[in-house]
């Protein structure tokens, strides 16, 4: 039987990819801060320093996937809510990898997923440590891709736009997705292991634009 990690699977798209591999026959450990009783899971903060014991814990695992997400919006009283989007989106991405790379290398084969975001690619002054953790993870994922295939282990780099979970902050949410959607995208990237899978893809031209001006604006 197929073995996957999710780490951030107590809500949201974590917790529906967790059905979704279960009821397609994987064996899933789920981690997470906040407690499921209907789950396997361990709970542990991605910033914790035991955690990268609890991933040792779960052992090796053909299939990991980071759901694990936080993103503020910006309030110049609480620059600390900027500093964890970075610590959780993007270092305990790091950590994870650090943790479970290590068995897919030695057992020749593995497959590790983040969950990045379509705003990687903006500067952002509503969520400025949200969109710079993600660019960061984006860049990193691609890189692990790049460096791990030949040794056959595929990293991918999902990249969302809008999706209806607690994630989803401020007024404007665009070609908002359901969570159904969001896990049909990701069982597609579990199957494909492509480097980089971005969706919706009418978005992630806007957001490209959105750049272009934005970098325009801050040159004036």
């Amino acid at each position: 039987m197929r073995r996957a990690l999710v780490v951030g699977n107590s809500d949201g798209i974590g917790l529906a990819l967790t059905r979704r591999l279960v009821a397609e026959g994987w064996s899933v450990v789920g981690v997470s801060r906040s407690p499921r009783d209907d789950l396997v899971q361990h709970v542990v903060d991605v910033t914790a320093a035991e955690y990268p014991e609890v991933l040792a814990a779960v052992g090796p695992v053909d299939l990991c996937v980071y759901a694990a997400g936080v993103g503020e919006l910006f309030d110049p009283a609480d620059l600390a809510a900027q500093t964890r989007a970075l610590e959780v989106n993007l270092i305990g991405a790091a950590r994870t990898v650090e943790a479970v790379v290590p068995g897919m290398l030695a057992a020749g084969g593995g497959h590790f997923i983040g969950l990045s975001s379509l705003a990687d690619v903006l500067i952002s002054a509503d969520a400025p440590g949200y969109a710079a953790s993600k660019a960061g993870l984006t860049s990193y994922l691609l890189g692990l891709s790049a460096a791990l295939r030949p040794k056959g282990v595929a990293v991918t780099a999902v990249r969302f736009g809008f999706v209806d979970t607690k994630m989803a902050k401020g007024a404007a949410k665009p070609m908002m997705v359901g969570v159904d959607r969001a896990v049909d995208v990701l069982m597609h990237a579990v199957r494909s292991r492509r480097p980089v899978v971005s969706y919706p893809r009418r978005m992630s031209v806007a957001a490209r634009v959105l750049r272009l001006v934005t970098r325009s604006t801050l040159k004036r």
